[in-house]
């Protein structure tokens, strides 16, 4: 009877110790088309990983391997409440709550604020699209790193498939605004090729205005940013600031980089010189280091593109314009590729 006592104890002790293993790890989800193997963190208002009221809550990748590569991870070491955007700790980055994401992030902005900002009162309601309803604290100009209060973060519904998951995120919203959201992350078959398919449909009775842009936090095979890393775009790159100082240069139609990034060292430029055409959202991001590399592509125009980079990430950030009158949806692609250099 006591080994009995002692079993059924061992047994309890065992299953919450795996319930609370369980309920720890943020909802998540794994694809495969057999070439690429993905894995996603879910949206979910009180265990999701990323919660922060910056960038959209869905398709946040934390892993993309394809032939022993790993094209996307965390770019940060830690994060904390505290940190505004990011901070260096010695050899750690640091990120806070906005800034502590994955994979191609997306994010939302009108007219370099949130949707409803200035209208509202200190107390009134906004919308980050993606996010959901938040709450303006104070009079204080918009600051994406700032963790508004979430108020309502919509109906958010998960399908996951062996090749895809889809989300949708439906916004009764405020002050006449309102949106269901879709997006898709797809793997191609037979293809090492991956593509984010959106929908945004306007559901309110005012017009909704905003670019969107993908931040692409491409952390290739953990390989520092530095000599050996390319990027090549379709149209002659015009600068258009600020500075790279001599750490990276423009020649022609790539950027490329002179010097190892250490330390606090950063690239940022604004990046000019595409057109009014949508061949013109095509880059390449290669890697001697890696001996890999990836190719983006987008179906509508360019309205803005700019490159970020620090030591553990080089990112490219396109961007596009939305405008949306009411019962009227706006739909846009992008597609990954992704390769290893002299095999593609």
């Amino acid at each position: 009877m006591r080994f009995m006592r002692f079993g059924v104890f061992c047994c309890l002790v065992l299953g919450c110790t795996v319930a609370l293993l369980t309920a720890a790890q943020p909802p998540q989800a794994e694809i495969s088309n057999g070439q690429i193997h993905a894995k996603l963190y879910l949206p979910n208002a009180k265990t999701g990983f990323y919660r922060g009221t910056r960038f959209d809550w869905s398709g946040v990748i934390y892993s993309l391997e394809y032939k022993g590569h790993n094209y996307f991870g965390p770019w940060f070491q830690k994060s904390r409440d505290n940190v505004h955007d990011f901070v260096y700790e010695g050899s750690d980055i640091v990120a806070g709550p906005a800034s502590a994401v994955t994979g191609p992030a997306e994010e939302f902005f009108t007219d370099g604020k949130a949707l409803g900002y200035d209208e509202a009162a200190p107390g009134g309601l906004f919308i980050k699209i993606g996010v959901g309803v938040l709450r303006k604290p104070d009079g204080k100009p918009y600051d994406h790193y700032t963790s508004y209060e979430v108020v309502d973060p919509g109906e958010w519904t998960v399908k996951t498939h062996p090749d895809s998951v889809d989300f949708t995120q439906v916004l009764k919203g405020t002050n006449g605004y309102s949106y269901i959201y879709k997006k898709t992350v797809r793997l191609a078959k037979g293809k090492p090729e991956m593509l984010l398919a959106h929908s945004l449909k306007n559901t309110g009775t005012r017009a909704i205005t905003a670019s969107a842009y993908d931040h692409n936090f491409l952390v290739l095979d953990q390989k520092p940013a530095g000599p050996g890393y390319s990027i090549t775009f379709p149209f002659t790159v015009e600068p258009k600031g600020p500075e790279m100082r001599d750490l990276a240069e423009i020649k022609g139609k790539q950027i490329v980089y002179n010097k190892p990034l250490q330390g606090a060292d950063r690239v940022m430029t604004v990046i000019g010189g595409f057109s009014d055409r949508a061949s013109d959202y095509d880059f390449r991001i290669e890697s001697q280091a890696a001996g890999a590399g990836m190719r983006v592509t987008g179906d509508r125009p360019l309205s803005r593109s700019m490159l970020w980079s620090i030591r553990s990430v080089v990112s490219v950030e396109p961007y596009i314009d939305i405008a949306i009158k009411p019962g009227e949806e706006y739909t846009w692609n992008l597609t990954y590729n992704f390769y290893t250099l002299g095999k593609n």
